[in-house]
């Protein structure tokens, strides 16, 4: 992307009014569990990690996180007057994930909102698992928290893909989710750039399945 510190942007009012309707009906609707929110750090740069279950977990931990959180959407999202302006105005941040420097740009405008001091969100296994099982994490996640500095608090959620069933009862688990404690990576600052990556993507992948007990993938 040419642009992307153009396109960035922070939530506006309408993320906080829609917060306010989106969460007593997600609440409704689902009655989630929600724990933790006492984990994720009050002010400075956070990156919230995340297991990915299904579409809606974009909408659950914005609804639901302490504080407000941006994260990446499909630029086709933005391609009308009325769809741009909402998108913008909820801290989404476009992305062409068909170009092939779509990754690094994700990056680069994630690395900006955490510059910022803001909240962002990422799923480090880069797409929605489709057997609920936790899927190996990519190095972004690490990059990020490694380039950055900032405060590194895992999620957890379970439940959310209302497809998939609980082997005990055959019924869709009972939803939740589960804000971490700050996983400490302050060790792997003298360590060379490719293992400090694959060591934090092992802590942040540890400390997801913590969360919510999935199998692991191969």
């Amino acid at each position: 992307m040419t642009s992307q510190r153009q396109t960035l942007a922070k939530p506006g009012p309408v993320f906080f009014i829609g917060r306010a309707v989106l969460r007593p009906l997600l609440r409704i609707r689902f009655r989630p569990r929600i724990t933790g929110r006492e984990h994720v750090p009050k002010a400075g740069p956070v990156l919230l990690v995340s297991n990915h279950l299904s579409g809606i977990d974009t909408i659950l931990i914005p609804s639901f996180a302490p504080r407000k959180v941006q994260f990446l959407a499909k630029e086709s999202l933005f391609g009308t007057r009325i769809g741009g302006w909402f998108f913008r105005q909820i801290g989404a941040i476009p992305v062409r994930r068909e170009a092939s420097a779509a990754a690094q740009a994700a990056l680069d405008a994630g690395r900006e909102v955490l510059a910022a001091g803001s909240v962002f969100a990422v799923f480090p296994e880069g797409t929605r698992s489709r057997d609920g099982r936790l899927q190996p994490g990519k190095a972004g996640a690490a990059w990020l928290a490694l380039e950055t500095g900032a405060a590194v608090v895992p999620v957890g959620l379970v439940g959310t893909n209302r497809k998939l069933q609980n082997p005990g009862t055959g019924r869709a688990e009972p939803m939740s989710i589960a804000f971490g404690r700050p996983i400490d990576l302050s060790d792997l600052a003298a360590l060379p750039g490719g293992r400090a990556r694959r060591e934090a993507t092992a802590r942040i992948m540890a400390a997801i399945q913590g969360l919510t007990g999935q199998d692991l993938a191969e």
